[in-house]
């Protein structure tokens, strides 16, 4: 197999092109649509790269597979589809639960679908989805969301955002759903459990230090050396040190925005009567804080 990365600095997100040389078969693991919020503009020039990339090796793209619905990024998923119809959008089976929260969150349409109907297949733990000559086997990793799973192809694994390179860590588990004691759980057991020279794909890197960009480890130097989550440490101690890290770190600037799309499989909100289409962003209002200071309330 043939591994090609995408780099999107502005997300700091990894999109992956797997392919098999001797057929031309072809998957994509989480394309990004940019979008600058300032003017609230989509743009297409990552997934265009992706594309235009399938294009000039003759490739047939067979599926986009995505790790989770992301919440820093929108999904360049549908532009895909748009160029190659013939490919299956896959996500992990439950994004149902995803959807079911966001539904709420976003005070979504009572229409609006929470059985995953917008992905072409859902996947479960343990089975093995084929992708033409690709097989993909399916490991749910939650944690960072319920719904992460991380993709296995031949001595490859594409964690998302549950596993970083050793330098960082892991994924966040403070989202709706999250939970650290899951996402040890998956990495201790499920991850760390498998071959030692299996190569790990992470799904972002924010090069820290300003060091070069690196997406690629090995399951042994995850072990040996990841800032976090060694192989040698407790759960006890993981979920205590994520939890208080978790406590401390800002929203996601595009929070908001991408899960509203990524639920719904990448697709942007249909056009209201006045032909725009409009995103719902939840509004956090400030109130004073009993010393006089400003804290911010959620809103509920």
């Amino acid at each position: 197999m043939q591994i090609d990365h995408f780099y999107d600095p502005r997300t700091y997100t990894l999109t992956y092109l797997v392919s098999d040389p001797a057929t031309g078969d072809a998957v994509v693991i989480d394309p990004v649509l940019d979008y600058e919020p300032v003017g609230s503009k989509v743009f297409t020039e990552s997934v265009d790269v992706v594309s235009q990339a399938i294009r000039d090796r003759g490739l047939r793209l067979v599926a986009i597979l995505e790790t989770h619905a992301h919440a820093d990024h929108l999904s360049g998923s549908q532009r895909l589809k748009e160029a190659f119809p013939e490919a299956e959008l896959v996500i992990g089976a439950r994004i149902t639960e995803v959807q079911t929260i966001f539904k709420g969150v976003f005070d979504l349409p009572d229409d609006f679908p929470t059985d995953g109907r917008q992905f072409d297949r859902l996947l479960k733990h343990g089975e093995t989805y084929t992708a033409g000559s690709i097989d993909v086997g399916v490991i749910n990793t939650p944690g960072h969301t319920p719904a992460c799973v991380t993709y296995r192809i031949g001595d490859a694994i594409f964690t998302g955002d549950a596993l970083f390179m050793p330098d960082q860590g892991t994924g966040r588990c403070d989202f709706p759903g999250g939970s650290a004691t899951d996402l040890y759980r998956s990495i201790s057991e499920r991850i760390y459990g498998l071959p030692d020279d299996t190569r790990v794909f992470v799904g972002h890197d924010y090069q820290p230090g300003g060091r070069e960009l690196a997406f690629e480890t090995t399951v042994a130097e995850q072990k040996a050396k990841n800032v976090q989550l060694p192989g040698d440490r407790t759960e006890k101690d993981f979920v205590a040190a994520r939890e208080a890290r978790d406590a401390t770190l800002a929203a996601p600037k595009l929070l908001f925005q991408s899960v509203q799309v990524n639920i719904d499989a990448g697709a942007l909100p249909k056009p209201a009567a006045n032909q725009k289409r409009y995103l719902k962003i939840p509004v956090n209002v400030f109130r004073p804080a009993p010393a006089g200071d400003l804290e911010l309330a959620p809103a509920r």
